[in-house]
């Protein structure tokens, strides 16, 4: 069963209901990339009225994570995988409609294939960029992913 954006977008209702309720949803997803979106609104802004960071880093890791989860699932094998380091950088007041974009989907091959093969964790930095309705980026985020072969 190959992962589309409802798919993810019913999932997260049940699985994860902060990223539904805070607006979060992806919009595509494709073996290279997954771009999501999150509105600014009421619900989802800090106190100076631009849309919380916490809420830009559920977005940017919902398109790195789901081409993971994806490449996971192509393979038809079981394996783990956790975030375990991140960082970001802030450039620009988040508001309006944000979207954020992972093109690292490339990079799990390598990794997903090495720890079929040998059954030893690997990791892989992934970056998610954020911009607004102008282009103009808002917000880097680099995730750092955990990916282990299950025995």
């Amino acid at each position: 069963m190959k992962l589309t954006p409802s798919k993810i977008n019913t999932f997260n209702i049940f699985k994860l209901p902060a990223v539904f309720f805070m607006g979060v949803r992806v919009k595509s997803i494709d073996n290279i990339a997954c771009i999501v979106t999150v509105k600014h609104r009421w619900l989802n802004q800090n106190p100076f009225k631009s849309l919380f960071w916490a809420v830009q880093g559920m977005a940017a890791e919902l398109t790195t994570g789901a081409i993971v989860m994806a490449k996971i699932q192509e393979s038809g094998k079981k394996v783990s995988m956790l975030v375990t380091t991140n960082n970001a950088t802030f450039t620009k007041k988040a508001t309006g409609r944000i979207t954020f974009v992972c093109n690292d989907g490339e990079l799990i091959d390598n990794a997903l294939k090495r720890t079929i093969e040998t059954g030893e964790g690997q990791t892989i930095w992934m970056k998610s960029v954020g911009t607004n309705k102008d282009g103009v980026v808002v917000s880097t985020f680099n995730f750092e992913w955990s990916i282990k072969a299950k025995q």
